[in-house]
């Protein structure tokens, strides 16, 4: 039995209240007003009899107690999202095949997730899940080899495909642990270390590179990477720093305790992730897999990577539908 005063609400509130430690800031996660949110946190704290923050430090800071509670309350909060995202997909089993494209960006965490989860509705039905770079996932979408397609937008205008905006991911700045003291100029404490790039064919590249004409930044061309995790492994050996996203730096988790993650110091730029299919396939399945992955990213993704690097809140976010 729950304990008497321990609510949802108070659970979802707690657990903004510790990643971002402001209370506007939690009201604006939660859709609840600032007093609100304070009475939610006083409510929860009454049911369990103890401080789960410490009221008198701002931003708050989380008690022993609080930090104990966090790991519970996120669990829960992250099993009650996956029972709804596998609730979305019951309706799939009338379809005769169904294949999906999706970029490696999800490897780690979302792709294994949506695998089982599709194929436990899809009892009937002939079904193919591939990962590729984007660019070759548009290719075969276009080329009707896939019914649905997980990429980031290419910034172009698709003819005779529908979007499912996902995710915003915005571009960070990841440099070996260290190497940029506490209030430092960022390029400039990394002046000594080259710049790695991923390679041109990539789309991410693309987009990096882009970015860095419109700010009139060059760096010397030496290092190409292909492989997102050499990339990574090559900035925690302290041979260079690089542009990446939050969802590539958590997929790169075993580098973490070298690698320090910063915003981008030369204008916040991101990349939308987002669902397509072409407009003759577009009806209430692929809307109906757009909602259940959103709610995938937000506990499987967005969460975890807000917890490690909160200035990540509100920058790294679902869009709704």
């Amino acid at each position: 039995m729950v304990m008497k005063g321990v609510t949802l609400r108070g659970l979802e509130v707690f657990a903004a209240l510790a990643r971002t430690g402001s209370v506007a800031q939690a009201a604006e996660i939660t859709g609840l007003s600032q007093p609100s949110v304070s009475q939610q946190l006083r409510n929860l704290e009454a049911a369990l009899g103890t401080d789960l923050v410490d009221h008198g430090r701002r931003p708050m800071r989380l008690t022993q107690a609080g930090r104990s509670f966090l790991a519970r309350t996120e669990a829960v909060l992250s099993e009650l999202q996956q029972a709804q995202s596998e609730l979305m997909v019951m309706d799939l089993g009338h379809l005769s095949t169904l294949s999906i494209g999706l970029i490696d960006d999800f490897d780690n965490d979302l792709t294994p997730r949506l695998a089982t989860l599709l194929a436990d509705s899809l009892t009937r039905t002939k079904f193919k899940l591939i990962t590729l770079p984007s660019l070759e996932i548009f290719e075969a979408l276009q080329s009707q080899r896939l019914h649905l397609a997980v990429s980031a937008h290419t910034g172009e205008v698709l003819e005779g495909v529908v979007e499912y905006p996902l995710v915003r991911d915005p571009f960070i700045l990841v440099a070996p642990r260290g190497a940029v003291p506490d209030g430092a100029d960022i390029l400039a404490a990394l002046r000594g270390l080259p710049f790695l790039r991923y390679a041109r064919e990539q789309l991410i590249s693309r987009q990096i590179e882009a970015q860095l004409a419109r700010q009139k930044l060059d760096f010397e061309e030496r290092f190409e990477i292909g492989s997102h995790l050499a990339l990574m492994a090559m900035v925690a050996r302290r041979l260079g720093w690089a542009l990446t996203t939050p969802l590539g730096y958590m997929r790169a988790a075993r580098f973490h305790d070298e690698i320090d993650a910063f915003p981008v110091p030369f204008g916040d730029f991101s990349r939308t992730i987002s669902l397509f299919t072409r407009s003759d396939w577009s009806d209430k399945v692929p809307r109906d897999v757009a909602e259940m992955m959103r709610r995938l990213m937000q506990s499987q993704i967005v969460d975890p990577a807000v917890a490690r690097l909160p200035w990540l809140n509100g920058r790294l976010a679902v869009l709704e539908a």
